[in-house]
């Protein structure tokens, strides 16, 4: 996932700066859940709240950005463009994202309180193995969305042949 992450960056970094911001806080929170798997791995007894903590921030501050930031962004940006095709996309890409996040507010749920989180730590790494398949389907649908939305839009993309 985190090759993945760098690929992205390559691929659209540098062209907006509320992309780039973003993109950056999924390298943070990739690093964060890595590090949390880590623990989980090594010995799931020891693994504190504190880690867990870091992670479902860094985890709802990530998705907080993508549906209040970028989405609208990107949406409006294919708007300016007349792009009606792209926003039919969006619409559906979007969908499919709403489920990611149904999926991130479980989790936050059953890890938020102290509480919740001693009674579910032994389900963390089934959670954990969760969150990675969700995260990079995720991860590609925002991929994709940037490329039909924004790139589509990019002044290299719209000019005319010579």
């Amino acid at each position: 996932m985190l090759e993945d992450c760098k690929n992205a960056l390559e691929r659209w970094g540098g062209v907006h700066t509320l992309i780039d911001r973003w993109l950056d806080q999924r390298r943070q929170l990739l690093v964060s859940f890595i590090e949390l798997k880590e623990a989980c791995d090594a010995e799931l007894e020891a693994v504190s709240k504190a880690p867990i903590d870091t992670f479902s921030e860094k985890l709802m501050d990530y998705i907080s950005a993508g549906h209040f930031e970028i989405y609208p962004q990107l949406s409006e940006e294919a708007r300016a463009f007349g792009d009606e095709g792209g926003l039919v996309i969006a619409e559906k890409l979007l969908e499919r994202l709403d489920m990611s996040t149904e999926m991130v507010l479980e989790f936050d749920t059953d890890f938020g309180s102290t509480q919740s989180c001693e009674q579910n730590i032994a389900r963390l790494p089934a959670w954990i193995d969760r969150l990675a398949r969700g995260l990079t389907e995720r991860f590609a649908l925002e991929d994709q969305l940037i490329a039909r939305l924004h790139a589509a839009h990019s002044p290299q993309q719209t000019k005319a042949p010579a």
